[in-house]
């Protein structure tokens, strides 16, 4: 979707968390490694991604449809455009999840019976 001066605030916020929650994937992050990375707690990044109504964003969206700059917010979080490969193999659905890290081979502990740590 685009965005343009006669979306509401609320339009906004969705448009633009559908946006991060692209962003997200297309980096292969789940939300709790973006939050801790980002140094937020796993609801807020949630919250942000739902375009949950925040009063600070919504003043912030308010002074920018005054002076005219919520064109703008377009160039700041562009729609993510997977690869032509992965539209392949995703036949046309969109991304829901991250597929997380997988345990490297060397940081599994060797178990024995009888023996607890």
């Amino acid at each position: 979707m685009k965005i343009h001066q006669q979306l509401t605030d609320e339009a906004i916020l969705r448009e633009l968390g559908g946006r991060l929650a692209g962003a997200r994937l297309e980096r292969n992050l789940t939300q709790a490694a973006l939050a801790e990375q980002a140094g937020l707690s796993k609801r807020t990044v949630e919250r942000l991604e739902a375009g949950a109504v925040a009063t600070q964003l919504s003043g912030f969206l308010r002074v920018c449809r005054v002076l005219g700059l919520v064109e703008h917010f377009e160039m700041l979080i562009p729609e993510p455009v997977a690869s032509p490969m992965a539209q392949l193999q995703r036949q046309g659905r969109r991304r829901q999840r991250a597929a997380g890290k997988k345990a490297t081979p060397g940081t599994a502990k060797e178990w024995t019976w009888g023996k607890s740590t």
